[in-house]
């Protein structure tokens, strides 16, 4: 899941874990590609995942393209949110042997990401 160079955050990954049974989780992916084909390779993630996905209960609630940011010293490619049914669902999808297939392909895309699970709020937050 975590990109070379990257590490997963071990907090946020016990903090996860804690909560496993709770849900539902939305992932927020922040994504920046790289410069030489990273577009054409997260495609071919995004198709390789999408089934991955339907099994673990989940669904992509949103997605977009990135431009220049208005607040923040740098800008995203692209975001998706994707909603689990539970955190467990999310750790078991990444721990599957079909899911450590392509992981590569992610990677292979990939100049820097970030991936923040968030709990639905009940009201809009302004």
């Amino acid at each position: 899941m975590a990109e070379a160079g990257e590490r997963l955050n071990d907090q946020g990954l016990a903090e996860l874990r804690e909560r496993i049974t709770e849900g539902p989780v939305l992932m927020l992916n922040l994504l920046a590609f790289k410069s030489d084909g990273g577009v054409q390779r997260y495609d071919e993630y995004a198709r390789a995942v999408a089934p991955l996905l339907e099994h673990a209960g989940a669904r992509v609630v949103s997605s977009g393209l990135g431009s220049e940011a208005l607040i923040g010293a740098e800008g995203w490619d692209a975001v998706a949110l994707v909603e689990y049914p539970t955190r467990g669902a999310f750790l078991e999808m990444i721990a599957s042997p079909e899911y450590l297939e392509i992981t590569h392909l992610r990677t292979e895309a990939l100049a820097r990401s970030e991936l923040h699970p968030l709990d639905p709020a009940q009201a809009p937050i302004a």
